[in-house]
């Protein structure tokens, strides 16, 4: 192992990206399919915002574009993937507006109804101060119509050329049908504890949000798919668990969630798309047998945690029809490097067998330094798919 990032002097220059006989779609379908590959796969869910800034004045000689994302990606010679389909949230969206401003914060109301105090110079998570969505009123009036799935504006101006990339199997890039949320946005609508006594004090309405938020997606996706577009998977994102378990029980994910992804996998599977994959963070160990059920097979980003969720052990568990993402520690990147090359060592026979795509358990936080994170690269480039 070298002792420069990528054998090269500081500044890190940027890593030429693999070659190989297969395209980053075909790669990331046989990778999925326990199929012979030319390599694994190389993929990061992308970077916290300081992140990027940080490693940008400490002499990172990237180019931004406006997607810092995909700057990353590029310039540590990733694969490519993205994600494509209508607009199936809230349509329009509320009008953002700061409604006060507190020196170093404010008080908005974002785009889904909420208001929030948020720090001006961070990133980091802003705090719920209020809602638009209390009760059934307030669905009615100012929700249920932003979920109309022919809402025009719901087709972007530039359809038809992205229509084009979508239906084209030849491309490069792994391309994912935005697959939306469920219990995710009413929780964001409305607050962790209002949702929680929602599902007990009106459950009807609960269960009416849920079929209305499917019936818009169903509809999105059925307009694309129909239309000729072609994906390798469908992404959902949740983030409906906690460092101890589901915030909702798996009963009641059973009665108002499991038809939800039942209807929105059967139109993903009539179109012959095999893979879904669920964005969710937290222990979600309670829920995977019911996603896996219900036609989502791919748990993301594997979120590590507290309670030490590991890849290998997930696997161990639940076999090979569970695919997965994530699960590379990031506390272990803003370590030294001895830890970061055993943990690459560590994960390499599960890299091996298939059906699993390692990167960081979630964006790339500020405490990881760029030469860490380059010397993370340069290690799975040797030892997991011996690319260079």
């Amino acid at each position: 192992m070298s002792t420069a990032p990528n054998g090269l002097s500081s500044p890190i220059a940027p890593f030429a990206k693999p070659r190989g006989s297969m395209t980053d779609r075909e790669r990331f379908l046989a990778t999925m399919r326990y199929e012979a590959r030319d390599r694994m796969p190389l993929w990061d869910f992308g970077l916290w915002q300081e992140t990027f800034e940080l490693w940008r004045e400490t002499g990172w000689t990237v180019t931004p574009t406006g997607n810092y994302h995909q700057d990353m990606a590029r310039f540590f010679g990733m694969d490519e993937f993205g994600y494509g389909g209508l607009e199936n949230g809230l349509c329009p969206r509320f009008p953002e507006v700061v409604l006060e401003d507190r020196g170093d914060t404010e008080v908005i109301q974002d785009g889904q109804g909420v208001r929030l105090l948020r720090p001006k110079t961070t990133a980091s998570i802003p705090q719920h101060m209020g809602h638009t969505l209390v009760d059934r009123e307030s669905w009615e009036t100012h929700f249920r119509w932003r979920l109309n799935p022919d809402e025009p504006k719901r087709i972007p101006e530039d359809y038809e050329t992205k229509l084009a990339e979508w239906q084209d199997t030849s491309r490069n890039a792994t391309v994912a049908l935005i697959g939306g949320s469920s219990y995710g946005w009413v929780r964001n609508w409305m607050g962790v504890e209002e949702v929680s006594y929602l599902v007990y004090d009106e459950p009807a309405l609960f269960e009416e949000i849920i079929e209305t938020i499917g019936d818009c997606i169903c509809a999105c996706m059925e307009k694309v798919l129909a239309d000729g577009g072609r994906f390798e998977a469908v992404s959902f994102w949740e983030d409906m668990c906690y460092n101890a378990g589901p915030l909702l029980s798996p009963e009641h994910f059973k009665r108002y969630l499991s038809p939800f992804y039942k209807r929105v996998m059967g139109v993903a599977h009539r179109y012959g798309i095999e893979f879904a994959w669920v964005d969710c963070d937290g222990k979600i160990d309670e829920l995977i047998p019911l996603w896996l059920e219900a036609g989502v097979n791919i748990m993301f980003p594997i979120e590590v945690g507290t309670w030490g969720q590991d890849p290998v052990e997930m696997r161990r568990r639940w076999g090979k029809d569970l695919r997965l993402m994530g699960g590379f520690n990031k506390r272990i990147l803003a370590r030294g490097r001895d830890e970061i090359e055993a943990e690459v060592h560590r994960l390499a026979p599960l890299v091996e067998e298939g059906g699993y795509i390692p990167f960081c358990d979630h964006r790339v936080p500020p405490d990881v330094s760029l030469e860490n994170y380059a010397f993370y690269i340069e290690c799975a480039r040797k030892i997991w798919a011996s690319l260079d």
